[in-house]
């Protein structure tokens, strides 16, 4: 690929197709360098409004474009569709899980982060984080299997547990998801059933904190528990989950008994930072240089949730989107200053502000001294993710999709696709049925069958 796209110009590759690969592919556009950017999946996926999606609010292609179409007017650039298993500085070489690799001049890694059990790694399947589109997929299915289950379960304790769905960590996404379910099931989901009331649903958001949103200021962390509360979100604080099973989750000793449950408590680097065998942080994060070089190899760059970078007030940035795409840019033109044979910069950190939706007309904001909550905050919001999407087509047809749930409190994606079986999540006790038949049918023994404890920890 290298002899066949460079034509003499030095190769720049770029692993990973978010924000921080993707603003670094951008910035290379007119650089006189041949660029590849590696990515296991074909698209880029807008991940601020994952949880829009977990949330049936939007359709997946709403937040999502292919990489290919993105830059498709770039002519430096090739787009490789790939999975990276490890990378060697010393010999400048890439290898792919199919065998195949590539070779490089420069090298920009920005392959983000996934989710941090803390060693409990068994509960990755009872409980998904939200990290990509399947994710967001899986969690939507889960919740609204919960729903269907309880409208044919007979024993009120039963459907009691199924109308329950635990959020564990109450950062931005874990509010935003708590705010989101709880609005859904009191909402959109009220005249769907017949046998239940979804707006009798228990939403638990835990924290082992002793605030939510403990990356905001004071006042506006207690005004974003009240809008949760007011929601109908149980806010759980200075509680820490110590077990997770098929059936419940355990603080402490003490049940909440559940089979849908989402994990937003933490995150860990890609583990494609250690192959780099440079220093890393506690959180597996590439310790970068001050030009987001990594040590003793200037030509390979680490930005985005993979890099640890210390600013000049001695703290480490954060993991968010602005970050990962200043980084990006900063790169790139690193890159560029390295061909003129110029000195890199300081990457500095263009601080913007942060914000945090809790629900309809209730958000948060930090915009330097600038304090917002309320609705304003929602609008705010709303603006700048809908000026952030990619492509035109999706930012018209995410506030169409939000104009239309504004007006009319319904969730148009709320599908049920992918692999069902017969009551995922739901246990084999749970699927007694409303009005019991008097003698069971091959099919209805069948049924019994749902959910049983080992199915519940393969879904």
């Amino acid at each position: 690929m290298k002899e066949q796209m460079n034509e003499g110009r030095p190769h720049v590759v770029i692993i990973g197709g978010g924000f921080g690969g993707l603003a670094a592919a951008r910035s290379l556009a007119k650089a006189p360098v041949a660029v590849t950017l590696v990515d296991q999946r074909n698209h880029h996926v807008f991940q601020p409004l994952l949880y829009q999606v977990a949330t049936a609010a939007l359709s997946p292609a709403e937040i999502a474009s292919p990489i290919r179409s993105i830059l498709r007017k770039q002519a430096n650039t090739v787009v490789a569709m790939a999975q990276v298993t490890d990378i060697s500085p010393p010999s400048r070489t890439i290898t792919f899980s199919d065998g195949g690799g590539i070779t490089y001049d420069y090298l920009i890694v920005a392959t983000g982060a996934v989710d941090q059990y803390f060693g409990n790694e068994g509960w990755e399947k009872l409980a998904p984080g939200l990290k990509s589109i399947d994710d967001a997929i899986e969690i939507r299915k889960r919740f609204l299997l919960a729903f269907e289950a309880a409208e044919r379960e007979a024993d009120p304790r039963a459907r009691r547990s199924l109308l329950t769905t635990v959020v564990i960590g109450a950062g931005p996404t874990g509010v935003e998801m708590a705010g989101a379910m709880s609005e859904m099931a009191r909402h959109s989901l009220t005249r769907d059933f017949r046998n239940i009331d979804p707006s009798t649903a228990r939403i638990v958001l835990v924290e082992g904190g002793d605030r939510v949103l403990a990356a905001y200021e004071g006042e506006l962390s207690e005004w974003a528990e009240v809008a949760l509360e007011d929601r109908g979100v149980e806010v759980l604080k200075k509680s820490r989950v110590s077990r997770i099973t098929p059936e419940a989750v355990f603080i402490g000793d003490e049940a909440i008994n559940t089979s849908n449950v989402v994990w937003a408590a933490g995150i860990a680097a890609s583990p494609i930072g250690a192959r780099l065998g440079v220093p890393v942080d506690r959180m597996g994060r590439v310790i970068v240089e001050p030009d987001l070089s990594i040590p003793g190899h200037p030509e390979v760059f680490v930005i985005g949730d993979l890099a640890s970078y210390t600013d000049e007030s001695g703290s480490v940035l954060p993991g968010l989107a602005p970050v990962a795409t200043q980084q990006g840019e900063a790169a790139g033109a690193n890159i560029i200053r390295r061909l003129r044979g110029q000195e890199t910069a300081r990457f500095v950190y263009n601080d913007r502000g942060t914000m945090a939706t809790i629900g309809r007309g209730a958000a948060i904001a930090e915009i330097g001294k600038i304090k917002l909550r309320g609705f304003i905050a929602w609008l705010a919001w709303l603006f700048i993710h809908v000026m952030s999407l990619i492509g035109f087509r999706n930012r018209v047809a995410v506030m169409l999709e939000w104009a239309w749930a504004y007006l009319s409190w319904q969730r148009g994606a709320r599908l049920i696709t992918g692999e069902v079986g017969h009551g995922r999540n739901v246990p084999a006790e749970r699927t007694a049925a409303v009005t019991p038949e008097p003698a069971p049918t091959p099919v209805q023994e069948e049924q019994k069958g749902w959910m049983s404890g080992d199915a519940a920890q393969a879904g």
